[in-house]
């Protein structure tokens, strides 16, 4: 209590607890009238227009208080009655100043409680939220300064000069460094006067050129509009202002705003919208970033944002006028908690039995649908490669059985779920059943760099018949038995088949980052692109099994015998040698940075 009666004598505590007080009802007022305006504008005005207005509203939500607290001034704070350890102390008064308080007669049954006890409250409310927020302000901007110098290196040369040929397109004339980055899973925009483009290398090997191509000219489009020291500035707005629901709808309204604009630019300068709205997709399936300190092409609604690139209306809740002030202001507490935490449960299937598989050992098979899940004789190693999208050279540590116990899993979740979601139930599962626990890290391992031969390039150019023109995000279907094959191949995608000679990789209008990808499995080592070749190509290559295709399965073209398989003159060559002789590629042995996963806690599952 005296604490209490301390800084209810303090003029500045009275003086800023009241600016904190009217700021609720100034805060409530700006944000009707930008929805007013918002609404008036909605189908006249273009989007960065409506991002101008929201940026407006918000920098008028931070001049009110600054306004406020000039107009109360040392006087209006110090011409109240103090009630301080049972005595009462009165200050001088100074020149008058413009009142901003509720009537001189409701001071005695009003202002004496919220002076003596409730401001004092809001102020240390005030401070141990705003000082929570600077922490976590100060935090983001810390990891965006680490994200930008720790495991990061150049981007190949070829894709420096993509992003200097994109930049130009958008008419960006500022010098801007493109790194290759290990601590991130989207390419993001960090700095204001010496910006830097953060790619992850899965992203440049795993995405088609030109959806990388489209997701470059998002982060370039924000370099150009200078949106990181906006979103600097907002940030600060919300660490001081966050107790108040609409700083947070508007500041809201401004992250969607700015991605939808710079998703304009992206679309216009690319040249296909219907590309960039696939790039947008696969960025669902991502992590999100940590914090806004970082500026990224999957923030916001991405199922909105596609929906608008493709032409539909905006969400309804977009385009409404605005709810009732008690709904609006549940609505937005509800927000602006979520903004708090960051962190929502994770998705979980409705139901999942996990029996370990004793009775029927065979072929390993895990298959997503219908939003649930199905798994058979399939050990925690191939679970956690199709929970976090890695291979299994990519994970380390944990008992020997992760890699040998069968499980079979059938999960049934929510019939309309994504392949994305259920990705991540499956790692709640993971989670829940196994106790898994793990973190990341980059670690220098053997890889295979793929260059180009000294004879030249082999790939034969693409052609319409060789493959069905399917959507490219599309799964694959499960891997075909031994001398069987499937009815018809993606565009794009690689199949893998044992032959009666050995085994033959092939699949149409190949791209180079998914012939790495494969050939990163049947390998099981990294594979790093070097070729520099960025067109499509019809794939056929027909090699004999050695040990160098460590990540090939017994059943493709190995059988059941751990032996080699006798020499045959008309056989293939090994994998090395058919690369070269059918491809003019070469596979060199070299290190190079590899993402891991690195198991902590695992345990066996319990019983049903």
């Amino acid at each position: 209590m005296n604490a209490i009666q301390f800084l209810s004598a303090q003029l500045w505590v009275q003086r800023l607890g009241w600016t904190l007080v009217h700021f609720l009802w100034q805060g409530a007022v700006i944000a009707a009238l930008y929805a007013g305006a918002r609404q008036s504008m909605a189908h006249s005005a273009g989007r960065n227009a409506r991002y101008i207005l929201a940026c407006a509203a918000l920098a008028v939500m931070m001049a009110a208080p600054c306004v406020t607290w000039w107009a109360i001034g040392p006087a209006r704070a110090g011409t109240v009655a103090v009630v301080a350890a049972g005595r009462a102390a009165t200050a001088t008064a100074a020149a008058p100043v413009l009142p901003i308080a509720l009537p001189a007669a409701a001071d005695g049954a009003v202002f004496g409680v919220w002076r003596g006890q409730l401001l004092p409250c809001v102020v240390v409310f005030w401070l141990a939220g705003a000082l929570a927020f600077w922490v976590r302000l100060i935090g983001g901007w810390a990891v965006a300064a680490r994200i930008r110098s720790t495991l990061v290196r150049p981007a190949p040369a070829e894709w420096r000069r993509t992003l200097s040929r994109l930049a130009a397109r958008i008419g960006l004339s500022r010098p801007v460094r493109l790194l290759v980055s290990a601590l991130v899973e989207v390419p993001v925009v960090v700095g204001w006067l010496r910006p830097v483009v953060l790619v992850p290398a899965a992203a440049l090997a795993g995405l088609p050129v030109e959806q990388m191509e489209a997701l470059l000219l998002h982060e370039l489009a924000h370099i150009r509009r200078h949106d990181y020291l906006v979103n600097m500035l907002q940030s600060i707005a919300e660490a001081l202002l966050f107790y108040h629901p609409a700083v947070w709808w508007v500041s809201g309204h401004i992250r969607a705003e700015r991605e939808l604009c710079c998703d304009d630019v992206a679309a216009q300068a690319s040249g296909d919208v219907l590309t960039y709205a696939r790039a947008l997709l696969k960025l669902e399936s991502y992590r999100p970033l940590h914090g806004h300190a970082a500026l990224a092409a999957n923030g916001g609604s991405l199922a909105g944002r596609i929906a608008i690139l493709l032409g539909e209306s905006r969400p309804a809740a977009q385009t409404r006028s605005g709810l009732g002030a008690a709904v609006t202001a549940i609505l937005l507490a509800i927000t602006a908690i979520g903004l708090f935490g960051q962190s929502g449960a994770a998705p979980q299937f409705d139901v999942a039995s996990v029996r370990q598989n004793i009775a029927h050992p065979g072929l390993m098979m895990v298959r997503p649908h219908n939003g649930g899940l199905t798994a058979e004789n399939a050990p925690l190693q191939l679970l956690m490669q199709n929970a976090y999208s890695v291979q299994a050279f990519q994970i380390s540590g944990g008992p020997g059985w992760v890699k040998t116990d069968g499980y079979n899993i059938e999960a049934k979740g929510n019939g309309t779920a994504s392949h994305a979601q259920i990705l991540l139930m499956l790692r709640s599962l993971l989670e829940d059943r196994f106790q898994l626990k793990i973190h990341r890290e980059t670690k220098q391992l053997p890889v295979y760099a793929l260059t180009v031969a000294k004879a030249g390039l082999k790939l034969p150019p693409a052609k319409d018949d060789t493959c069905v023109p399917l959507d490219p995000n599309a799964d694959l279907p499960p891997l075909p038995a031994p001398g069987q094959h499937p009815p018809g191949r993606a565009c794009g995608k690689v199949g893998v088949m044992g032959e009666s000679f050995g085994v033959r990789m092939q699949g149409g209008k190949v791209l180079m980052p998914e012939f790495i990808r494969i050939l990163s499995m049947v390998l099981g080592r990294p594979v790093l692109d070097r070729t520099g070749f960025t067109g499509a190509f019809d794939l056929r290559l027909d090699f004999s099994p050695d040990e160098a295709v460590a990540g090939l399965p017994r059943a493709v073209g190995q059988g059941d015998s751990s032996s080699p398989p006798p020499a045959d003159p008309s056989s293939p060559p090994g994998i090395f040698a058919a690369i070269q002789e059918q491809l003019g590629l070469r596979l060199e042995s070299t290190k190079g940075p590899v993402d891991v996963l690195l198991i902590d806690h695992v345990e066996r599952p319990s019983e049903n």
